[in-house]
């Protein structure tokens, strides 16, 4: 059972990146707390505007970790597919990609697997076609081996 392998190691990269941002946003914030007022006002309301920009800028990205973890609930990894959609376990003549998010590359079991988002060029060429069909990708043929 692969498709439950990737998806728990795509759940696992978005909540190490949720954790990454909060831990951003935290040191951020105590950063901006921790400016003390000096003789040199404006130092003191920079370093403040340098953390708040900071945190914003974190905050975003938690954000986005957040759509992407949504993204990854609404598939059922246990689910089978016999088209490339969102969920499925695609084999083709040019590598091994699970739509799901963009999230990089896996190695399991020696095997590497790309954790590709349905949005993603690749998956966009591969989208709703079934194995033995092939398509044109960045001007080569590719061919889908197989459809999980």
């Amino acid at each position: 059972m692969l498709k439950p392998q990737l998806h728990a190691a795509c759940l696992a990269f978005v909540e190490q990146r949720m954790a990454t941002c909060q831990a951003a946003i935290d040191a951020a914030q105590e950063s901006a707390n921790s400016e003390t007022k000096s003789s040199a006002g404006d130092k003191y309301e920079t370093g403040r505007a340098m953390a708040q920009n900071e945190r914003d800028r974190n905050a975003v990205q938690l954000h986005e970790a957040k759509q992407l973890l949504g993204e990854l609930q609404r598939i059922d990894p246990a689910r089978p597919c016999d088209a490339v959609r969102p969920g499925a376990l695609v084999t083709t003549s040019m590598g091994r990609f699970y739509v799901s998010i963009s999230a990089g590359k896996f190695a399991i079991d020696g095997v590497d697997y790309f954790a590709v988002s349905g949005a993603a060029p690749v998956a966009q060429a591969l989208s709703g076609k079934r194995a033995g069909e092939q398509v044109t990708f960045n001007g080569k043929p590719v061919r889908i081996e197989a459809v999980a």
